[in-house]
């Protein structure tokens, strides 16, 4: 394989962001009124970040802030001036507002302008695709690019409810999700961290399928109509992520000509603690070394990916190689990527 493939983009360096101090399980479950017991066992999730206070409800952050300083982090990792990015891409299920696009309010912010800028409206495949639409960007202008994945889930829902009677299936809500931010800075050649990103795939499998989770955006005309802000179908997702994450798994070695024994590092889906750590043992690749964060840092959508990403560069080595899996529940999208460090 050449190691500077034309069509290869390189990930020179990754920033991520998480706000505040981390909600722990009994901080949680006093606010909620719920069992802490119940969230360690069946979640398995130990912390999370929030952009809301817990207790009184206020907003300390917007996406725009937690994506910023992400951005901030990963250019001042790669040595680089705002100026030199070419263009900009943004993986959300949770903007700010409709319009502007929160990509713009990010780029303002990072003093980038008079570039193309891209928001894709996605859970946690978003990440993903503004990934293979960065690879794709590079590959096409040769310029460098600036991508980057967050969401602020809490912004959907009222963390001072009481949730004593709440169904299980609305209660999981509140204690797997976290807010957080992360970005990448792409480029045609490699430098900085010299981790090449080989494949990655992105595919819409929801055919005559119902939704596993669906958010609810609320306008004036129906903010007061009483429906769910977020609902999941737990039972599908159960059923249904391993047997995904195990189909993209193998695809990407397959189209990579790599065996199971060429992989050092596994990024499964984050999901919960208990979901990820069942989804990694189904996989079956016990050489693998698992990269995961979604124990500390909760479900926050569209960040997993540079978090993990993050942890990974920590560890990895030259001629080391690593695949990442991402299931997205909503109309069951699979997604993952392939990176190779030089």
């Amino acid at each position: 394989m050449d190691l500077t493939d034309p069509q290869t983009a390189y990930l020179v360096s990754v920033g991520t962001f998480l706000p505040g101090d981390p909600v722990d399980n009994a901080r949680l479950a006093a606010a909620l009124g719920v069992s802490e017991e119940w969230i360690e066992v069946f979640i398995g999730t130990k912390t999370r970040h929030f952009a809301r206070d817990v207790e009184s409800g206020e907003v300390r952050h917007t996406l725009a802030d937690l994506c910023a300083r992400a951005g901030e982090r990963a250019l001042d990792a790669a040595g680089l001036d705002p100026s030199a990015i070419d263009f900009v891409v943004m993986g959300t299920a949770t903007p700010d507002h409709l319009m502007p696009a929160t990509v713009n309010l990010v780029a303002d912010r990072l003093g980038i302008d008079q570039v193309p800028t891209y928001q894709l409206q996605s859970g946690c495949a978003g990440a993903v695709q503004a990934l293979e639409l960065g690879r794709t960007l590079v590959a096409a202008t040769g310029g460098t690019g600036l991508v980057i994945g967050g969401d602020v889930c809490s912004k959907h829902l009222d963390l001072r409810q009481d949730l004593t009677g709440a169904a299980p299936s609305e209660l999981v809500n509140y204690v797997l999700f976290g807010d957080g931010a992360g970005a990448a800075v792409l480029a045609p050649e490699p430098s900085g961290e010299r981790v090449a990103l080989r494949r990655v795939l992105n595919r819409l499998t929801g055919l005559g399928r119902s939704p596993g989770q669906l958010i609810e955006w609320f306008g004036v005309a129906d903010k007061d109509s009483g429906k769910q802000a977020v609902k999941e179908d737990y039972k599908a997702i159960e059923e249904s992520v391993p047997v995904m994450a195990g189909e993209i798994l193998w695809e990407l070695l397959g189209e990579l000509d790599w065996a199971p024994e060429d992989l050092d590092y596994l990024l499964p889906p984050q999901l919960s603690g208990v979901m990820t750590a069942k989804i990694t043992a189904e996989l079956g690749v016990p050489g693998a070394e698992e990269v995961s964060c979604v124990a500390d840092t909760g479900n926050n959508g569209n960040a997993l990916p540079f978090l993990q990403t993050e942890r990974l560069l920590r560890r990895m080595t030259s001629g080391q190689k690593a695949l990442a899996v991402a299931v997205e529940s909503s109309k069951w999208l699979k997604a993952g990527f392939a990176l190779e460090k030089l």
